[in-house]
């Protein structure tokens, strides 16, 4: 996976690449799916969710520039696979999804992969965790119609929000860094197609 979906591909960050080989990807996905896990697409996980797509997993992370040690957020646990390679970068990662049945089964795999510096929150993710911030860097595995203001403010100075926005069918990766001045930068990165992200500044309300 890692030589032929993400190196071939350009992506070349030791940190990340390396991340990604450690973390066995079966343990994320059903049963049923063991033997597609490393495949080059995104597999269903249940609720109507997926496990991304192994290069985009990769590079949302490269984007995110994990500091050693820095704390991050992620919205959207999913089946944990994002928060688990997250975490071989990060000191400390606080996830949050909006599932309560995902994030138990995320909390299962992550344990049965020996992580122990992730804690898995329900709730609504486009409003992030405010008491835990600020962030170093927070990526979002959901789409959202315009980039969360509620997630912009926790980051910290220098950090990074890695983002897919756009309609429902289509999106654009983005990424919003905040300067040590306070300043944004947005940049846009390639296209892709995500889950929408559900809550009061994503695509509606939770239920």
């Amino acid at each position: 996976m890692v030589a032929a979906q993400l190196r071939a591909r350009g992506l070349a960050d030791a940190r990340v690449l390396e991340a990604m080989e450690r973390v066995p990807r079966e343990l994320f996905v059903p049963d049923e799916s063991a033997h597609e896990a490393y495949d080059d697409s995104p597999l269903p996980i249940g609720a109507g969710q997926t496990i991304s797509q192994p290069y985009m997993v990769a590079l949302s992370t490269i984007l995110a520039r994990i500091p050693v040690g820095g704390r991050v957020l992620e919205i959207g646990t999913g089946s944990g696979y994002q928060a688990a390679i997250l975490a071989q970068l990060a000191g400390q990662v606080v996830s949050i999804e909006r599932h309560r049945a995902l994030a138990e089964s995320a909390r299962a795999a992550l344990g049965a992969a020996g992580i122990t510096n992730v804690e898995v929150r329900v709730g609504d993710g486009s409003l992030g965790v405010p008491e835990r911030a600020p962030f170093d860097a927070i990526v979002v595995t959901a789409a959202a119609p315009k980039i969360p203001p509620a997630l912009v403010l926790q980051l910290a100075p220098g950090g990074r929000l890695v983002i897919p926005t756009g309609p429902r069918d289509v999106q654009r990766l983005q990424v919003v860094t905040r300067g040590h001045s306070g300043e944004l930068r947005i940049d846009d990165h390639e296209a892709c197609r995500y889950v929408p992200l559900v809550g009061a500044q994503g695509f509606g309300e939770l239920n």
